[in-house]
């Protein structure tokens, strides 16, 4: 395997906990505009994506592979429970 194909691997394996937390940051930004305007939208997909990164390396640990539903479910908590915490914060 080429570098190339394992940088591709590897960031196709964080596109759905980035992309969920994009979706769910700009969601915040949009349903909450007024509460939600202290907040940078970088900081809230940021820490998003980090839960997320963390819940797959943890699902991939627990499970021992990629894609299982139960995965899934910690990926969804893994990217909600940061931005709760950040916009809980600022209420």
């Amino acid at each position: 395997m080429s570098p190339l194909d394992a940088f591709w691997h590897i960031a196709n394996l964080f596109a759905p906990a980035w992309g969920l937390a994009a979706l769910l940051a700009a969601a915040i930004k949009l349903a909450w505009w007024r509460e939600a305007k202290p907040l940078r939208w970088l900081r809230l997909w940021g820490w998003g994506s980090v839960g997320g990164a963390v819940a797959v390396i943890v699902s991939l640990v627990l499970l021992g592979r990629d894609g299982r539903m139960v995965g899934y479910a910690l990926l969804v908590l893994g990217v909600a429970l940061p931005q709760w915490y950040l916009f809980s914060l600022r209420r």
